[in-house]
């Protein structure tokens, strides 16, 4: 049990890194016409490139799982992260490096793919449950913490450094990984196909709901910056405590999420989970109607959305991957693709008008949430039993 943690803090350490593609790389953003040449509009595409790499990554490696050993696939994408992020941390001006990124987006994807195929076979659902739990709380620190980090890094030593850092980051992380000796196999051995579980109505269910329910709390977080300075006067210290109120509320209830699942069964705090998210949902766009701007009032209605996705999260993720019967790393890559996908709709139909405040924002993160009620309604629920996994 003991080294199935270590494996798991592995992966752990692999998913974090493709995160830190956007999270620490962001402060650099605005200095890199300077550096490198081009204007504002090509440096956000630093980001969208990554962005869109990571999506078609996300597909290729849920393609590839069933064919290539998880171990290689892992240790693959980590050695070739290095070595792309270094090629970054080189490149000669903006139009290079936004090629590099697309590639580098693609790459990195791989642990995030695995990871939930690996929980599923070292530990039987409640300990499952717990890990992914324990997962979603830690890569929840990353949106608050990376930016910090990368601000240091800029100033100690240039927007390269933050390229340099993650190199080191998965080259180290590729070299525990092979010592370790291996990785369960995530997967069937070609038996799996991305239409199958688009047309499964069950697997839908989960990560539909899952995507929906992420997606709207995604669209909020993004747009409250601005309208946060921009539209209400405020600075950006409220945002920020906002979000760290979240995060806080979100850890404790994913982490309480197992025991609660033991206790009612895991559909039942699904449920729950998501009707809480709907009922906070709900109050953020009653409140934002009645022309309220207090800071402090759209934190409070922030922290039930939170500690819903807390709730029915791990058991969401887990379960969709138990519902598609063996296909781990594509149903993974799915559900993944899912969240990006809605959370970069959103945030595309409500940028223009951003400017109008709160209604816009809490309308589509309200929509996003009552269709997670939707999914859960009208797609039928995992039935058969669960066996629980052999833990080494």
């Amino acid at each position: 049990m003991n080294r199935a943690w270590l494996t798991l803090a592995l992966v752990l350490c692999g998913t974090i890194i493709g995160m830190m593609g956007v999270d620490l790389v962001l402060p650099a953003v605005p200095l890199l016409p300077e550096a490198l040449g081009g204007d504002p509009s090509q440096a956000q595409l630093v980001l969208a490139a990554y962005v869109g790499g990571t999506c078609i990554g996300l597909l290729g490696y849920g393609a590839l799982g069933d064919r290539v050993a998880t171990s290689r696939l892992i240790v693959g994408s980590l050695l070739a992260t290095a070595a792309v992020s270094l090629a970054c941390a080189m490149a000669p001006n903006i139009e290079a490096l936004i090629g590099l990124r697309a590639l580098q987006g693609m790459v990195a994807a791989g642990p995030a793919v695995f990871a939930p195929g690996i929980v599923k076979a070292m530990f039987d659902e409640t300990r499952a449950v717990r890990a992914i739990g324990l997962l979603g709380s830690i890569e929840a620190l990353g949106p608050a913490l990376a930016p910090v980090a990368g601000a240091g890094l800029l100033a100690l030593g240039g927007w390269s450094l933050n390229f340099e850092v993650m190199a080191a980051g998965a080259f180290a992380a590729a070299v525990l990984v092979m010592l370790t000796g291996g990785l369960p196999q995530v997967g069937r051995r070609g038996q799996g196909s991305f239409m199958v579980l688009l047309r499964d109505p069950t697997f839908l269910r989960y990560a539909l709901s899952q995507a929906s329910v992420l997606g709207g709390l995604l669209v909020f977080v993004f747009g409250m910056p601005t309208v946060f300075v921009r539209v209400h006067g405020g600075t950006l210290a409220d945002f920020i405590t906002m979000q760290m109120s979240g995060v806080v509320t979100f850890i404790i209830a994913a982490n309480t999420a197992a025991h609660w699942g033991d206790r009612l069964g895991a559909e039942r705090v699904i449920a729950f989970g998501t009707g809480l998210s709907a009922l906070g949902a709900a109050g953020q766009f009653a409140y934002a109607l009645s022309g309220g701007t207090s800071a402090l009032v759209i934190t409070a209605l922030f922290i039930p959305v939170n500690t819903g996705l807390g709730l029915r999260g791990p058991a969401g993720f887990f379960r969709a991957i138990l519902a598609s019967r063996g296909d781990d790393a594509r149903a993974s890559a799915l559900v993944i693709l899912c969240i990006l996908t809605a959370a970069a709709l959103g945030t595309s139909i409500v940028s223009p008008w951003i400017e109008r405040g709160t209604v816009p924002l809490t309308a589509a993160a309200l929509a996003f949430h009552l269709a997670a009620l939707v999914c859960l309604v009208a797609l039928p629920p995992l039935r058969q039993p669960v066996s629980p996994s052999c833990a080494p």
